[in-house]
């Protein structure tokens, strides 16, 4: 960007009339909740790709080692880390373990937050609640997945109670089966699902090359076994490795159906998010706080929202979860520069975009999780990695970050960087 649009960007931030919503939110006061330090692990391709080795305890410390190295921040000073994860059995054993594994002393505490795809902005929630309460004065939210260790096996078994009540017992339908009911009952075409994919991959295909991506990434020292010859390596996992170059609407329109038994069958494997392996995380306090221990002001975390709705349509969560957040700030969504909206399937995509009205060059400008993929626990702090990175880069400053969450709802978190 150039010196001049750069400059033209701050004037037009500053242009927001005084006592205006979005100048509130741009405001600069004591008690803000704000991000001193963020990074996130490279996002790889569950069972293929460089982290399929990695399970979530080592994921989680080499992430925490990099937080705790890289942001400068006194470890004794943490005081509780909460770490988003859906899949991982025992979850709450390893969450605490990899924080102290990572260097921090016993004095921090550890926690797990599971509310599906959203469980990383929750642990940010989670978080910042506690520092605003006063429970707390610094902490760690992280989101985090293995889905090449832990596959997501749906639905359990549930009570006669739950399969004969009528809205309860769509939670036993499969995620599939919600992208196909939001494009049956929508009217969202198998066309429209492969040229959402396809600008996905091509935004994420630039990004990639022009480098914007490197600013998210910490590297991560692992293993990986080579599944013919049984040879383990060590190797420096840098890279997210699910960008398919070249991709386009025609290349996608090839691929089968990946749910024929539901109409109208258009989802497929390039045209949904993909399973993959990954974690982000951020470091968070107040900005009093942060001035007092001379830490970068990095964002400030102005707040999130969750929406409910039917199960059976849960993809269109963020259409209720954006207004919601924007309600409760009095924004519009003008003043709002990036939107990151998950891509779990591009039935949801499409109809969140068309149904907010979006513009759609403020929606994912690198790309998403259809291009990236999307580890369950991880992609709400990842999507604030990413946001916050972009912002900078566009020198904006307002980012809403927002996703579907299985069993019918959305969440939304707005953020605004100090760059």
């Amino acid at each position: 960007m150039s010196s001049a649009q750069q400059r033209l960007n701050s004037v037009a931030n500053q242009l927001a009339a005084p006592g205006s919503a979005r100048q509130k939110i741009l405001a600069k006061n004591a008690d803000d909740i704000v991000i001193t330090y963020l990074a996130r692990t490279p996002l790889t391709k569950a069972r293929k790709g460089g982290l399929k080795d990695t399970p979530v305890d080592e994921l989680l410390v080499s992430l925490l080692t990099s937080v705790r190295e890289n942001s400068k921040i006194d470890p004794s000073l943490v005081e509780d880390v909460c770490v988003g994860n859906v899949l991982c059995p025992g979850n709450a054993y390893v969450a605490r373990s990899a924080v102290l594994a990572a260097g921090f002393p016993v004095t921090a505490a550890a926690s797990v937050a599971n509310r599906f795809c959203s469980s990383g902005l929750l642990a940010v929630q989670n978080i910042a609640n506690q520092i605003i309460s006063g429970s707390i004065d610094v902490g760690v939210a992280v989101g985090a997945e293995s889905m090449s260790q832990n596959a997501d096996g749906g639905a359990p078994e549930m009570s006669k109670s739950v399969a004969n009540h009528p809205i309860a017992s769509q939670n036993s339908q499969p995620m599939g089966q919600t992208s196909e009911n939001v494009a049956n009952q929508f009217g969202i075409t198998r066309e429209q699902h492969d040229a959402f994919a396809a600008k996905s991959f091509q935004k994420a295909e630039r990004a990639q090359k022009a480098g914007w991506l490197n600013d998210e990434i910490v590297p991560v020292k692992t293993q990986i076994k080579d599944p013919k010859t049984g040879e383990v390596k060590d190797v420096v996992v840098d890279r997210d490795d699910g960008v398919r170059y070249g991709t386009t609407p025609e290349s996608l329109a090839k691929v089968r159906a990946a749910f024929p038994q539901w109409a109208p069958s258009a989802t497929t494997g390039g045209n949904a998010s993909q399973i993959t392996d990954g974690a982000a995380a951020l470091v968070l306090m107040k900005r009093s706080r942060a001035q007092e221990l001379g830490q970068p002001i990095v964002a400030k975390f102005c707040g999130a929202t969750v929406a409910g709705l039917e199960p059976r349509i849960m993809g269109i969560g963020p259409s209720l979860a954006i207004p919601k957040i924007l309600g409760k700030f009095n924004l519009s969504k003008d003043d709002i520069d990036i939107f990151e909206i998950n891509e779990a399937f591009s039935s949801m995509g499409v109809y969140c975009v068309n149904k907010l009205a979006l513009d759609e060059s403020k929606v994912n400008p690198r790309g998403g999780a259809i291009a990236f993929g999307h580890p369950l626990g991880a992609t709400g702090a990842r999507q604030v990695v990413t946001a916050l990175s972009e912002l900078r880069r566009q020198d904006k400053r307002v980012a809403v970050t927002s996703m579907c969450v299985g069993t019918g709802m959305g969440m939304a978190g707005i953020f605004v960087s100090e760059h």
